[in-house]
Formats: structure tokens, sequence, C-alpha cells
């Protein structure tokens, strides 16, 4: 999974930025349109101002693809912009595009190199593209499935004993009643990526979106094939070893997990919902300011993609939001 997505040539993601919204195979909050970084620009407001108002305060975001979302958030505010990138043709396309805010946006190759400045951390749909083990229960244990070539060099799933102490650990926390023949993901890369967030220098708030399940729900005996999937223009299925480089493939993110390690490691919980009611509540008073007015065509594009990022129906219910202090 991790080289079908992030092998320098020929890994889904690792050539550069694929195309998103219409015209690619995905839909993101960011592809909506500009709304979604206005909210997150009121969010970097409230938290600077939760802060005390400190001079060296910086938006971060991780994972910024093609610097669509910062280029929304900083055409509506003045913060400074840091990203975190680690590879060069995402960064050289990410500066082209914020090219004219000039020095108010940096880079990093890590979250190692962050400063330790008051921040908000931002990341949109990253934790889901992080490489998985695969695992699967006979009645009594737990096998982690392997992939290898087949006749024809076909791919395929092969059972075999977990990989690493680390997976082991994770498989104990696997519920008992499951039956035979379930099969589920192990989200080893994103328990260690929230340890390297409580790690990095930065303190304030971290802001993190993307869909997933809490524990009971991702185990549900009914859901007994796992989430992991395939992405290709705008078509999912579970092929997953087909295809390699050219789809995307996903997991939905074990948000019980996730904030386990978060408290594990000194990050508080400040808020876990879903996406509509979270950034309903952001976008209430900018809502509230068009009570009496006739909305304008500007207006009503950015009511239509409130619509899109808050409704049950589209994105509202499906997506997460979690906030973390540091």
């Amino acid at each position: 999974m991790e080289a079908a997505l992030y092998h320098p040539e020929h890994g889904y993601y690792g050539p550069g930025p694929r195309r998103i919204g219409r015209s690619g195979d995905f839909y993101t909050a960011v592809s909506v349109g500009p709304l979604y970084g206005q909210l997150l620009s009121t969010l970097a407001r409230q938290v600077h101002e939760k802060m005390g108002q400190l001079a060296d305060f910086s938006v971060i975001e991780q994972a910024a693809h093609d610097g669509q979302l910062a280029e929304d958030i900083l055409s509506t505010c003045d913060f400074h912009y840091l990203i975190v990138e680690p590879n060069p043709r995402y960064q050289t396309v990410q500066r082209l595009k914020l090219a004219r805010f000039g020095s108010r946006v940096s880079w990093v190759s890590s979250l190692a190199e962050l400063p330790a400045v008051p921040a908000l951390y931002l990341c949109n749909e990253l934790p889901d593209a992080m490489p998985v083990h695969l695992v699967r229960s006979d009645g009594e244990c737990w096998q982690e499935l392997y992939v290898r070539a087949g006749e024809n060099d076909t791919l395929q799933f092969v059972p075999g004993q977990p990989s690493s102490e680390a997976l082991l650990a994770e498989i104990s926390r696997l519920p008992t009643n499951l039956p035979p023949g379930y099969t589920t993901e192990v989200h080893l890369a994103s328990l260690e990526w929230m340890r390297q967030l409580a790690k990095a220098p930065f303190h304030g708030s971290l802001y993190l979106a993307d869909y997933g399940l809490d524990q009971e729900e991702l185990h549900m005996p009914e859901r007994h094939t796992g989430t992991l999937r395939r992405y290709h223009q705008h078509q999912t299925d579970d092929h997953v070893l087909e295809d390699l480089g050219r789809c995307d493939l996903t997991t939905h993110v074990n948000f019980t997990r996730l904030i386990e390690t978060a408290e594990a490691t000194g990050l508080r919980l400040s808020s876990y919902t879903h996406q509509g009611r979270y950034l309903g509540k952001l976008g209430l008073p900018w809502l509230t300011s068009l009570e009496g007015q006739r909305p304008d065509a500007t207006t009503q594009a950015l009511l239509r993609q409130y619509h899109s990022l808050t409704h049950p129906a589209f994105l509202g219910r499906s997506f997460r939001v979690l906030v973390l202090e540091k």
C-alpha cells in the first residue's frame, strides 16, 4: 500500500498532486470551494485570540496537496503559514500557487523541523491515506494478509504470522467475538503519526478532518470485509490489488484509537464530532450576518458550498472533525 501510493515514480501520489473534484477521482472539502478555507480562517482567528494574540502565531498545514486550502486561508487572514511537505514535487506546485503571498509562507519537510511557535495545526484527509496492515480472523487467532505474485504475475493475499510486536499489540485490542473470515485493518502508521505530532515543537490547537468511525462501529460484525477500498473516477470497489499506482487506496480512520493515542501522549481532547456540526457552528456568525439581505451570486455560491460541507447527505455526516489541544 505504501509503494502503491507513495513510490516517487509509480505511486498514485508520488509524482505530484492529483486532480481532485469533478475531473479527478474523488471530492474533498477543499474541492467544494473557498468557503472551507474561510471557515478555517475563522478558526485560526479564534485560536489566535484564545492564545493571547501572540505575534509569532502561525497556521501549520500537513498534506497541503496542491496548496489550494492554503491559498483559501491566506486570502482571508494575515497569519504566517507553515507547510509540512517532504515531497519536492509537491513543494514546487505549492510554491507556484502561493508565490503571491511571499514570505508569509514557508516550508519544512517533517513535523520535527517545525519551530516552537503558537499555532493552529491543520490536516484535511491525511490519516485515511496512510498504509495499514490487513488482518483476518480464522475463528481462533488473527493472521496478517501479505501480498504475493501468483500466476501471470497477478497479485493475491496470503495469510501469515503478524509481522511485528506492535501489530500484535494492536491485534490484542480487537474484539474476540468476530466470526471466522472477518477482515479488518490495523492503523499502525496513523498512531505513530499521532505520536510524532505530540513530539513536534509547536503548541496550540490541532484540527483533523477525515472520514472514519469509532472502533465499535468499525468492527461491527456486518463490516466483515473491512474498509480498505480503491477509488478511480469517483467509483469505488474492493479490488485493491488491481491497477496499482493508478487508483487511490484508502481506509476509514479508527478515531477511537487515534484519540486514545493522542491522550496517551499528553494531547487533550477538545472536540470530536461530525463535520456538519463543527463547521455549522463555526459558520453560524457568517450565516447570521446574512439575515435580511438578498444574497448576490457570490453569496449564493458560498451558501451552496456551506450546504455541501454541512448537510448529512453530503460531507456533513461522513466526515468527522477531531480537535486536540497541545
